[in-house]
């Protein structure tokens, strides 16, 4: 099916070079809108932006570009959503910088849904990818879709939380739409196609180019009521994210860890930068109460907790320290903390060391 005329202007006028997002937000100030600026005179343009761009805007719209499109578009839950259309993120338009348009796959009706953004290391910790997907869980059963950058680590497994629930998740992406990065995630990327939303502003084709993903992450913290921080160490990309979502207006919360961890030194520099720190969902719902409605489906994803729980806390503890503070014998913590491994709740750490990642 052809690709209606208005749409094709706007991803036209989208991808002239040297043009960007403020170009174009100043040309559709001016003229009205994309068609409009194609029918105006080159001499007209130069007025508002540099020669070489009003030249390019002048040039005939690429044909096989559009061709490429509408077969995209022919396939379900692909669209393309506008600075003009209603339904473009209303939480977007009071970031600095918003994109002129998203390509978009899957749940259409996420795009205005209150959010969280969760974020973290792409190398994280066992307790890390479990307190990530936890949170996510717990978050989304309260009615906050998470969204995240579908990147290894923390993202990954805040994803995978809230797909498990209504709410589901958003999933920001680098490249463009016809393009999965990493590709290890590629099945999780099509569980967000079918039952979340994966958004990218980048035209299709377009690789995984470095220089993509900080401007990626505007639109993370943008889409968001506040973000998270998992775990992130100090050169962290995750740490440009929060910076961002500060610029925004947004909160950001931290998820604090042991002093000795390089993966928790990000979190517990901006937890002394003011972000709030957190150690239960709850927290984040108190400090965002007013800003969205919470739900209520009954579930509660942690009622079945361990009571060994209690005595492992949240660091890494040995066999004759937790014996010391269950009084559990060697013998009989061992039987239990090898059934908590084998569901993965528990992980079995160097040194003879356990740690709870439930």
């Amino acid at each position: 099916m052809p690709i209606d005329p208005e749409l094709a202007s706007w991803v036209a006028l989208s991808q002239v070079p040297g043009l960007g997002g403020e170009g174009l937000r100043r040309l559709l100030q001016v003229f009205g809108s994309p068609t409009a600026v194609f029918t105006t005179p080159v001499s007209s343009l130069r007025q508002h932006v540099k020669p070489a761009v009003a030249e390019a805007i002048a040039q005939d719209i690429d044909e096989t570009l559009l061709l490429q499109l509408a077969d995209w578009l022919d396939s379900p839950g692909n669209g393309i959503v506008t600075l003009a259309d209603p339904d473009y993120p209303q939480a977007l338009l009071n970031i600095p910088d918003p994109p002129p348009l998203l390509y978009i796959k899957g749940r259409r009706e996420l795009l205005n849904s209150s959010a969280l953004a969760i974020v973290g290391s792409r190398n994280a910790t066992p307790q890390g990818l479990s307190n990530a997907e936890a949170f996510a869980q717990t978050l989304g059963i309260a009615g906050l879709c998470i969204v995240s950058g579908l990147a290894h680590g923390i993202d990954a497994a805040a994803h995978r939380g809230g797909l498990r629930s209504s709410a589901g998740s958003i999933a920001v992406i680098g490249t463009g739409m016809d393009k999965v990065y990493p590709a290890a995630n590629r099945e999780l990327a099509h569980l967000l196609a079918a039952q979340g939303l994966l958004i990218s502003e980048f035209p299709l084709g377009t690789p995984p180019l470095a220089a993509n993903f900080p401007r990626r992450n505007r639109i993370i913290s943008g889409l968001s009521l506040g973000c998270l921080v998992v775990e992130a160490s100090l050169q962290s990309g995750s740490l440009i994210t929060a910076r961002m979502a500060l610029e925004q207006g947004r909160e950001v919360f931290a998820i604090p860890g042991s002093i000795h961890s390089p993966q928790t030194k990000g979190c517990h520099h901006l937890i002394k930068q003011g972000a709030k720190l957190v150690e239960c969902a709850q927290d984040i719902l108190d400090e965002l109460k007013g800003l969205f409605a919470v739900g209520s489906t009954g579930e509660n994803p942690v009622a079945d907790e361990h009571p060994l729980y209690l005595h492992l806390g949240f660091d890494p503890v040995d066999l004759d320290t937790l014996s010391l503070r269950s009084g559990l014998t060697i013998e009989a913590l061992s039987a239990i903390l090898l059934q908590l491994e084998l569901e993965d709740r528990v992980a079995a750490l160097p040194g003879g060391l356990y740690q709870r990642i439930g």
